[in-house]
């Protein structure tokens, strides 16, 4: 459970045990009421369910600040969208895991091209040409259709 502390009109984050190590001397009862907690500026503080987002396209984060609502101290959540650069910068991180995966792919394959591999050698040289032509997809970096190696 979250608390907070009203101290000069602004909530801070707080604890049940800052409150006993604050005031050493009062016996505070294992379940301390609200009301009790009230009198030294201690409110429960709830959060509210976190929002779904496209997370391609926004970026969720909790509100440092609460909010009192209807009597109840509440985290909100602020929903934006991402900027040009975060967008700029998720492709290209994107793009660099997609060419990553794909060398992998390709130097996990790089056996079947050897004169005395006996494996059907066009298949895989197609395998191979596909996978080297995954950034010419429409959808590359965000949606990548791996080819299927030949058995």
């Amino acid at each position: 459970m979250a608390y907070i502390k009203i101290t000069s009109g602004t909530a801070e984050p707080y604890s049940i045990g800052k409150l006993r190590r604050d005031n050493k001397n009062v016996s505070f009862p294992k379940n301390i009421p609200s009301h009790v907690l009230a009198d030294y500026g201690v409110y429960e503080a709830t959060t509210v369910t976190r929002p779904d987002i496209d997370n391609a396209t926004q970026v969720v984060t909790i509100n440092e600040q609460p909010t009192q609502v209807d009597g109840q101290w509440t985290y909100e959540w602020t929903v934006r969208s991402k900027t040009a650069e975060e967008l700029a910068a998720q492709e290209a991180k994107d793009a660099s895991n997609a060419r990553s995966k794909r060398n992998v792919l390709l130097a996990e394959s790089d056996w079947t091209q050897v004169a005395d591999a006996t494996v059907d050698q066009a298949a895989w040289a197609t395998y191979r040409q596909a996978l080297r032509d995954i950034t010419d997809q429409g959808s590359f970096p965000e949606s990548v259709t791996w080819p299927v190696a030949p058995n």
